[in-house]
């Protein structure tokens, strides 16, 4: 829907026929549309030590993430827009500002064991310099943060946080100093380089220090880039080959290894793009906030393998930690046939003229045959190879179960989606969608996520 001077806001009304009763505060589903505002730069709002690296590079539009102005758009729509930036990650490489990934230390005798206590997973099983994808929840089952943690050494960690205050959250988890440890966030920022030529890149930028042709995923090294210290991680946020840099001491040296990149990056084409959001969605990789928050359980946003890492539905064998009642609970019920909540996240394929920029709204979701709506989109994107529109969504959870016990949408049943007049057949009517298997697209490195150890 695109806004005129004349639009008149008052006429926008709450959508009451999705079912939310089980979330104390619902997603506000009314329709605004692209507003026209002008972001604020103030002090309040933090700028990340590459935020005038990213205005050099032709950052155009922003947002806040993590309390941080996070760059989310370099190529403008009139020279082809959010795509050409896709063009470059899944045929070249590219570099993103992600200093919005604050890093939370935790470090000390005890780290282990809190790290442990606050995420589902069993941190014990994590060796020094490696990573993994994780979840910590509240007491309820909510997922509160699913960050990248980083074993740095046997008693230090880093969460590489998505977007929610968990730096303060995990200092309050501590306040009566139970466990042997300092909590604090390091001045350590990362960006990604992601694409299929991101591994001759990183040879070329650290040399011999790295035996990229072996290092594991999620695996760690420690490295000099143009003589400053850095860790690096064969992790990312796209699907597509690629790696992390958290460089040491950012606020100092962003330029010295930045601009080294750029360098090494000459003969790759390297592109300094935003984060590449419709190549997420393709692997099905998760936006905290955007596709979950702290209200959803992981079985509803498909994160039940966090809970149950032994796959077939077997609950993790680990002490105690924040959440387990709730979310064993909730997988007992499953088990049972219950319903333990509203909605499910499911993958779509959706028809309508290519989505080609981010969704401004939670476009509205409505059974086959119309009538109110009963769901809502959260990522929504065109895939280009399938020549078709994808997305991920919440619709009513209907029982079904995955051959691992864990709940699924109805693959093939069939729904509306309202979309914005900008891409709609027709505009007024909406667009047929069903439910597909996600991811939409294999990643670079393979999919393991329903039995996973450690």
């Amino acid at each position: 829907m695109v806004m005129s001077k004349e639009f008149d806001y008052t006429k926008l009304k709450h959508v009451t026929s999705v079912d939310q009763s089980d979330r104390k505060v619902p997603y506000n589903l009314r329709q605004s549309g692209p507003t026209k505002v002008e972001m604020l730069i103030s002090t309040r709002v933090r700028k990340s030590p590459y935020w005038h690296l990213s205005m050099q590079a032709g950052c155009w539009r922003a947002t806040v993430y993590n309390r941080i102005y996070h760059p989310r758009g370099y190529v403008k729509p009139e020279d082809g827009g959010a795509m050409v930036e896709y063009d470059a990650i899944v045929n070249h490489v590219t570099m993103w500002n992600v200093a919005v990934e604050r890093q939370i230390q935790v470090k000390g005798p005890d780290a282990e064991k809190f790290v442990d206590y606050v995420i589902t997973r069993d941190a014990t099983k994590i060796s020094p310099m490696r990573a993994r994808y994780v979840i910590l929840c509240n007491a309820y089952g909510g997922v509160l943060n699913d960050p990248i943690l980083l074993r740095i050494a046997k008693d230090e960690f880093w969460f590489s946080l998505s977007d929610s205050d968990i730096g303060m959250y995990l200092q309050g988890v501590n306040a009566d100093g139970k466990f042997n440890c300092t909590i604090e966030e390091i001045d350590a920022c990362p960006v990604q380089i992601q694409g299929p030529k991101s591994k001759a890149l990183m040879k070329d930028l650290c040399g011999d220090q790295v035996d990229f042709d072996n290092m594991p995923f999620y695996g760690l090294a420690e490295v000099k880039i143009a003589g400053r210290s850095c860790v690096i991680s064969q992790s990312g946020f796209s699907g597509e080959a690629g790696y992390e840099i958290y460089l040491r001491n950012a606020t100092l040296y962003a330029e010295d290894m930045w601009n080294a990149v750029l360098e090494s990056g000459k003969k790759h084409k390297l592109m300094v793009i935003a984060p590449a959001h419709h190549r997420r969605i393709q692997a099905g990789i998760l936006s905290w906030g955007q596709d979950m928050d702290q209200q959803h359980n992981p079985y509803q946003c498909n994160l039940g393998y966090q809970v149950s890492l032994s796959g077939k539905g077997e609950w993790n064998k680990k002490a105690d930690y924040v959440g387990k009642a709730a979310l064993e609970k909730m997988g007992k019920e499953l088990k049972e046939g219950k319903k333990p909540y509203k909605l499910q996240l499911v993958g779509l394929e959706l028809g309508g003229k290519p989505i080609d920029d981010y969704a401004p709204d939670f476009w509205l979701i409505s059974n086959e045959g119309g009538g109110n709506p009963i769901g809502f989109v959260t990522s929504p994107w065109w895939h280009p190879e399938k020549k078709t529109n994808i997305a991920m969504g919440y619709v009513p959870f209907d029982g079904t179960l995955n051959a691992n016990g864990f709940p699924k949408g109805k693959i093939g049943k069939k729904f509306k989606v309202h979309l914005p007049d900008k891409y709609s057949d027709k505009p007024g009517t909406p667009v047929d969608a069903v439910i597909v298997d996600i991811p939409f697209k294999e990643s670079y490195n393979a999919n393991t996520r329903e039995v996973v150890s450690g």
